[in-house]
This record gives structure tokens, C-alpha cells and sequence, in this order.
């Protein structure tokens, strides 16, 4: 049997980015998850292929998996032999009963090591711009929980919180707010002490509503606020309108989906989540690269007779460097004269990581401005490589021919649409969406042969945004109006066009 190990792991208070270095180097090389529904889903992705995963997850008042069995699980795979995370929300020790799973744990005499989480009680009012301490205001803050133990007899003493000065955190308490706010006026705290409630803090679906002791139950139940949420009350809540950050970004709480395969869509998306963005990834290309490409040999052995290299794809340079190293190859194969076009920022800067330095780069990122670009360059019977996609357009071969070029197209992978994902697609767009982004024409065609056109209205009320004119028409062809074009044709001028529209609707 294999030397086992249980990692309590505290996955932080729900933004993905917030777990720690060792937490995430625990979780990519776990071979079971057991997660709850506070430790962020887009966790659950970084764990390795095969890892069998357990949804232990509570509800408020709904516990389908007790903590006893859940104790159980981790004894039972550990004495399998196996490398168990278990995922939990925020840190472990803060009311996270990670102690009792420890507990279990050592009276099997089973290894475990406890990894510390950035805890909810201080991360979340931190997002929603209140400091749990300040120098001036709050010389402490108290972590308290608000949903008890119902076994134990002791419940807490509010007349002792009532007559402290520092902050107050109540964890896991909406659904006991009004009794929270009643035993503390009860006792003595000020009607007019600042409160605030935070709903998903640290996410892009975070919502904060403030108030005073006062009001903050009517303003809670007019928002119709739900748990999660964390519960601030002191003076440093006053400092929330002036400090609050998260929500002030551009596009925040705005749902947008991303259609980009799933080998390209991490940029599309960062960008996007930078800005506040809800986003949703909905790959409409799957990304096949072909393993021996059927000319592939006889390019490898006359590559340094080419003069010209065009990469039309940040995927044409993946497959292409692959396919030299597959091959024992390298940049030395290519010859000194041979010049390199790049159709846009972003192949440039995938070249260039590769070591390969870009020669020419059209103003204008599509097939059309690379034969601008290279129309008093290329001279009669020079030899041109284009490695790409299978099925790719033929007017950039056409153009190059009609210029005396000799065109050798490498299909070095083919794309796919994935229909058997049509059911999920419509139940996304059955939904608010604001905006759908498209970032190629074949992605704007998969898109809408997946979803069929008798589903297509349900796109009418999303916004439309498009990387150039070459997406723009295949939209338009399919009856997807327009919103925005990025200008210049990259993934950041597009998230800039998404962000300068959505301010103009916001602010009519």
C-alpha cells in the first residue's frame, strides 16, 4: 500500500486566485477531492485528470452528507493509500470543523497535514473596502459564529459582544440576523452602530448592502439577500462607500460568455474577470491536433528552402513547434533568410515566446491585411508555408498565389463541434447573459449550428461582441447583431470595446 496523506485544505473565501501556493500544489496532485459548496467550483479543475471527487456540501439546514460520515470518508481513504484534499471553504480551523476532521483523523493514527486558508472574516469585508481593524476606529474584530451548535447548552453571551469596541464578524448568521441585531440592542450597542452584509464575497457575484443596526434587517430582506453572507458590524463599516473597490469595477456582476476553444479562452476570461466580469466558458471549437500531418515529412526535410512562414493562429504555432520537436528538430532548421508573419498581436507573442522573432505583422489582424501587408514583398516563385487549420479560408492562399508565391498549406490540426453540449448551451442563454463574445468566424457558425436556429431568439436579449469584420459578417450572416468590434483586432481592445459600450448602456 502506498504511504497516504490527508491535506485539510483551506481553499479561501471563494475567488479562485486566493487559495494558497501550497493549497493549489496540495489539490494538483490529489487523487481524491472532498469539497463543499463554499471552496470554489473553479477549483475543482486544477486537480488531475482521474481524481475521484466527493461533493460533501452543505446547506443551511440541509446536510446530505453529516459530518460523521464525512469524518468516515477521509479515515476510509486514507487507509485505501491515497493523497486526499480535503477542500473546505475559507480555513479550516475557523468554523470550518476542520478540527473535528483532524480529530478523526489522529485516533486512526493516519498522516494528515493542515494547510491554512485565507479566512472569510477577514477577506470578504476587505473586498467589499471595509477593514475589520482600523488605527483611529477599531483597535480589534471578533470572529463570531452565527449559526450554534444546537446540542450545546451554552449559546453566546451578546450582553459581553454588546460591550466591545472592536468589529464584529458573525460567520454563517443571515438567517439569524434579526435576533443578532435585536440581543446587541438588546444589550446596549448603539441603534446607529454601521452594519453591513456581504453575499458572496471575494466573487465576481459579490453584493453588499449597508445600513445601522437600525435599518440593516429591512434594507437585508428588500434586497432579498441569501446566505452566504458575512455580517460586519462597527464603525469601520462607514468607510465602505468611501473604500469599496471590487464592485466599482467596469463590468462587474456582468455575465458574459466566452466561446473561445478551452486551449485559448484563459486569457479572454482573466481579462474579463479583471474587470469584474461574471464569466461563463462555452467552447464552441474543440481544438484536434493531427498527429502525423500527411506532408509533414517532406516540409520537414526542404524547411529551410521556404522564405516565408505565415502563422494565421496562436494554435498554428503550438502544433508547429510540437511537430518540430516531435521530430528532433528545432529554430536551427529554419533558414536565416526565411521571413516570419505573424496575422496578429497575440501569434506574434506566442512567437516570440518560441524564440521566434516577427518580421512582419499586418495593421490590420485578418487574411486580408496580411496580403496587404505582404503584396510588395513577396516576389515571383517564392516558396510560402502555412501551417493552420484544416478547412481555413482560401483567400489568403489565393492572394499569395496571385502574387507568383509557391503555397504549401500544413493542416496541422482540425477543429470540432461539440453538439453533444446543445442542451447545456440553451440552458445558459435561457438566462441573463449580457454579452456573448466571438473571437472567429467559426466560432460564430458553431455557435449557432450547436444551438439551432429554433433557439436562436434566445440571444436577442444578450449584446454581441466581436473581435473583427472577418466575425462580424459570419454574425451578421447568422442574424447576430453587432453591439461592438474590438479595434485593434485583439483579446484586449475587445475586452476595452465590451467595457466603453457597457458604460454607455449603463449610463442611458
Amino acid at each position: 500500500m502506498k504511504n497516504p496523506m490527508v491535506y485539510l485544505v483551506g481553499a479561501g473565501p471563494g475567488a479562485e486566485d486566493l487559495i494558497t501556493i501550497k493549497g493549489m500544489n496540495c489539490l494538483k496532485k490529489a487523487e481524491v477531492v472532498m469539497y463543499d459548496r463554499l471552496s470554489g467550483a473553479e477549483l475543482l479543475a486544477y486537480a488531475p485528470e482521474g481524481a475521484e471527487m466527493i461533493n460533501v456540501g452543505k446547506k443551511p439546514d440541509h446536510h446530505p452528507v453529516p459530518q460523521e460520515e464525512i469524518n468516515r470518508i477521509l479515515v476510509e481513504k486514507a487507509k485505501e493509500g491515497k493523497i486526499v484534499v480535503r477542500l473546505k471553504g475559507g480555513d479550516p480551523f475557523v468554523f470550518g470543523r476542520g478540527g473535528e476532521e483532524a480529530l478523526a483523523l489522529a485516533e486512526e493514527n493516519l498522516p494528515f497535514e493542515i494547510v491554512p486558508g485565507i479566512t472569510s472574516a477577514i477577506a470578504v469585508p476587505a473586498y467589499a473596502g471595509i477593514p475589520v481593524t482600523h488605527r483611529h476606529i477599531s483597535p480589534s474584530f471578533h470572529v463570531i459564529t452565527g449559526h450554534e451548535d444546537p446540542t450545546q447548552e451554552e449559546s453566546l453571551d451578546y450582553e459581553v459582544l454588546a460591550k466591545l469596541s472592536g468589529t464584529l464578524v458573525f460567520l454563517m448568521g443571515v438567517g439569524q440576523l434579526e435576533i443578532i441585531v435585536d440581543q446587541l440592542t438588546k444589550y446596549g450597542k448603539n441603534p446607529e452602530t454601521p452594519a453591513a452584509l456581504i453575499h458572496r464575497g471575494t466573487t465576481s457575484q459579490q453584493k453588499t448592502v449597508a445600513g445601522t443596526l437600525r435599518n440593516i434587517v429591512k434594507r437585508v430582506r428588500d434586497e432579498d439577500l441569501k446566505p452566504p453572507c458575512i455580517i460586519v458590524i462597527g464603525d469601520v463599516v462607514a468607510l465602505q462607500p468611501v473604500l469599496q473597490w471590487v464592485e466599482k469595477k467596469p463590468l462587474f456582476g456582468k455575465r458574459i460568455m466566452v466561446t473561445r476553444s478551452r486551449e485559448q479562452a484563459s486569457r479572454l476570461t482573466e481579462n474579463l474577470k479583471n474587470q469584474g466580469a461574471v464569466v461563463l466558458e462555452f467552447p464552441t471549437i474543440e481544438i484536434k491536433p493531427i498527429e502525423n500531418p500527411k506532408n509533414m515529412e517532406h516540409i520537414l526535410r526542404n524547411l529551410e528552402n521556404y522564405q516565408h512562414i505565415i502563422f494565421t493562429s496562436t494554435n498554428g504555432v503550438d502544433t508547429f513547434m510540437k511537430q518540430l520537436q516531435k521530430n528532433g528538430m528545432d529554430l536551427r532548421c529554419l533558414s536565416k533568410d526565411c521571413r516570419i508573419t505573424a496575422v496578429g498581436s497575440s501569434t506574434q507573442g506566442r512567437l516570440e515566446k518560441a524564440g521566434i522573432r516577427v518580421d512582419y505583422l499586418p495593421e490590420v489582424f485578418t487574411a486580408e491585411g496580411i496580403l496587404e501587408t505582404l503584396k510588395p514583398l513577396v516576389q515571383e516563385g517564392e516558396k510560402v508555408l502555412l501551417p493552420r487549420a484544416g478547412l481555413g479560408r482560401k483567400n489568403l492562399i489565393q492572394g499569395l498565389e496571385a502574387m507568383g508565391a509557391e503555397v504549401e498549406e500544413l493542416v496541422l490540426y482540425e477543429t470540432k463541434v461539440p453538439m453533444a453540449n446543445r442542451d447545456h448551451l440553451v440552458k445558459i442563454l435561457s438566462g441573463k447573459i449580457d454579452w456573448i463574445t466571438f473571437t472567429s468566424g467559426s466560432t460564430v457558425n458553431n455557435f449557432a449550428e450547436i444551438i439551432g436556429e429554433e433557439n436562436l431568439h434566445l440571444v436577442q436579449n444578450s449584446n454581441i461582441a466581436v473581435i473583427g469584420p472577418v466575425t462580424a459578417a459570419a454574425a451578421y450572416e447568422r442574424g447576430l447583431p453587432v453591439t461592438c468590434q474590438a479595434d485593434p483586432h485583439t483579446i484586449n481592445a475587445l475586452v476595452e470595446a465590451i467595457r466603453k459600450e457597457s458604460k454607455v448602456k449603463d449610463e442611458s
